[in-house]
């Protein structure tokens, strides 16, 4: 017999086969962050929504993010409100300017 037989080594961990399933498509990047940030600013400062909006809709068409379509709204929703300001600046202009010419008068 030899000495080997007395004290037999242990055998090393067995590591765990892989589990392979099917396949699964490459994970998408993430939504563009300024995308986001464009769309939430379109509502409160429209220029600035407006300008991020279309830095955000370069970042995403460059690296292929999501988040195209919130930048587009931001964007649209900016401009909307840039026209909606001035079309209430017109109509109060034309307001004060008809008050002004019929002057103050006491019924």
């Amino acid at each position: 017999m030899s000495d080997s037989d007395l004290n037999p080594q242990p055998l090393p961990p067995q590591q765990p086969q892989p589990q392979y399933g099917a396949y699964q498509p490459p994970a998408q990047p993430g939504y563009n962050t300024m995308s986001i940030v464009a769309f939430i600013l379109a509502f409160f400062v429209s220029i600035v929504g407006i300008i991020l909006g279309f830095v955000a809709l370069s970042q995403i068409k460059r690296t292929g993010e999501q988040g195209r379509g919130l930048a587009l709204a931001a964007v649209i929703i900016g401009f909307v409100e840039v026209a909606i300001g001035i079309l209430v600046f017109i109509l109060v202009l034309v307001g004060l300017g008809i008050a002004a010419s019929h002057g103050y008068r006491n019924y």
